[in-house]
C-alpha cells in the first residue's frame, strides 16, 4: 500500500494545477486596458477593474429617454475563425450583431460588455479578440465599459474559447421606430453586406465539409476563406446621421432568416414587402455556396443575408435623398423594392 508523503501534503493543490492562470487573467486586463480606454466617450464613469461598469445617462439630450439592450453571439463562425488563425475581426462581428440590433429601433449605442470563455487562457488570442471587440465598439460610437473573462477547464477543448456580447442604447420614446409607422407606398433601400456576416455558418461550414473546398482557393479578387472571415458591416452611425436629417419610418437588420424572416418583423398587418430580386448584385461567395451545397434559391434567401444586411425604409418623397446621405456615410445602396398592402393579417414578402 503506497503512502503520501508529507511533502505532498504540505503542498497541496492551487487554482493554477486545476488549469486556472489568475496571473494569466491578470495580464490580459492589462494588455486590453490601453485599446479599451480608446473606447471611452462621455458618460463613462468608471474604467476596468471594477465590480460593475457605471455609466451616466445624457438626460441633457434627452426629454423622455428609453434604454433599449441586445444581445448576441457569433455563432459557429468561431469555428472557422479557429480554423484560419484569424481573430481579429471577429471580435467586430460580436459588436456588430449587437449594436446593428438595436439601432433599428432609432437608438444611439452607449457602452458594451463582453463575455469571453475558453478552456485554458492564451494570452495573444484573447488580445486579439479582445482589441477587436474595441474596435467595433470605435465603429459603433459606443464605450466598450467592461466584460468577463472565463477560463474554465474541461469545458472547451484545446484553442476553443466562446463569446457574447451584451450593448445598451437610447432612444427618445417619441422617435422610437415601429411597426406603425411604415406606409404603403414606401420605399425600400438596401444596404450591402460585407459578406455572410455571422450568420448560417452552420450551413456554409456543412458545405466546406461537402466540397472540400481549400480556404486559400482564388475567389473573385480574393480568396474563399478571406470571402467568409469578412467582418459584419457596422450600420450605425450610418443609420444614425440618416435619422438626424430625414425621417425614417423602419430599419431591419437581415441577419438569419435573411430577408424573408427578418423584414416581416418590422412591418404592419396586411402589409408586404415587394422585393425585386434582381435589384441587387448576388456577392460571389453567395453563388458560390449556393452551387457547392446545391441550395435552392427560397433557401438561400431565408438562411443568409445575401448582399443586404440592413434594409431602410423611407417615404417614397425622401428616397433619393435617404440614398444620398447613406452613400456619403460609405454605404453601398440599392433600391430593393416598396411596401403595398396585402391580404393576409401577417406581414410577409414577396419576390419578383
Amino acid at each position: 500500500m503506497s503512502e503520501k508523503s508529507s511533502s505532498d501534503d504540505a503542498a497541496g493543490l492551487s487554482y493554477a494545477q486545476a488549469g486556472v492562470d489568475i496571473d494569466a487573467g491578470n495580464a490580459l486586463i492589462e494588455r486590453i486596458k490601453p485599446v479599451v480606454k480608446n473606447t471611452f466617450r462621455p458618460g463613462v464613469l468608471t474604467g476596468l477593474g471594477g465590480f460593475g461598469a457605471l455609466f451616466e445617462i445624457p438626460l441633457d439630450r434627452y426629454r423622455e429617454p428609453v434604454l433599449v439592450s441586445g444581445t448576441d453571439g457569433v455563432g459557429t463562425k468561431l469555428k472557422l475563425a479557429m480554423q484560419l488563425g484569424r481573430h481579429e475581426g471577429i471580435g467586430i462581428d460580436l459588436v456588430a450583431m449587437c449594436v446593428n440590433d438595436i439601432v433599428v429601433a432609432g437608438a444611439e449605442p452607449l457602452f458594451f460588455l463582453d463575455y469571453y470563455a475558453s478552456g485554458k487562457l492564451d494570452l495573444d488570442t484573447a488580445t486579439t479578440v479582445i482589441s477587436g471587440i474595441a474596435r467595433g465598439c470605435e465603429l459603433a460610437g459606443c464605450a466598450l465599459t467592461g466584460g468577463e473573462t472565463a477560463e474554465m477547464p474541461g469545458m472547451y477543448a484545446e484553442g476553443d474559447y466562446d463569446l457574447a456580447g451584451f450593448a445598451v442604447g437610447i432612444v427618445e420614446k417619441s422617435r422610437i421606430l415601429q411597426p406603425d409607422k411604415v406606409a404603403a407606398g414606401d420605399i425600400l433601400l438596401g444596404l450591402a453586406s460585407s459578406g455572410p456576416h455571422s450568420n448560417g455558418y452552420s450551413l456554409i461550414r456543412k458545405v466546406l465539409a461537402i466540397s472540400a473546398a481549400p480556404l486559400d482557393q482564388a475567389l473573385g479578387d480574393t480568396t474563399l476563406g478571406d470571402a467568409l472571415i469578412t467582418p459584419t458591416r457596422i450600420y450605425v452611425k450610418a443609420l444614425l446621421a440618416l435619422m438626424g436629417e430625414i425621417e425614417v419610418h423602419a430599419l431591419a437588420h437581415i441577419t438569419g432568416g435573411g430577408l424573408t424572416e427578418n423584414l416581416p418583423r418590422v412591418l404592419p398587418a396586411y402589409h408586404c414587402a415587394e422585393i425585386g430580386r434582381d435589384s441587387w448584385p448576388l456577392p460571389a461567395v453567395f453563388g458560390w455556396l449556393r452551387e457547392q451545397g446545391n441550395i435552392a434559391e427560397a433557401e438561400l434567401l431565408r438562411t443568409f443575408n445575401c448582399g443586404i444586411g440592413m434594409v431602410v425604409c423611407v417615404p417614397a418623397e425622401t428616397a433619393d435623398r435617404a440614398t444620398e446621405i447613406l452613400q456619403q456615410q460609405g454605404e453601398t445602396v440599392y433600391r430593393i423594392g416598396q411596401i403595398t398592402r396585402c391580404d393576409s393579417e401577417a406581414p410577409g414578402v414577396r419576390y419578383s
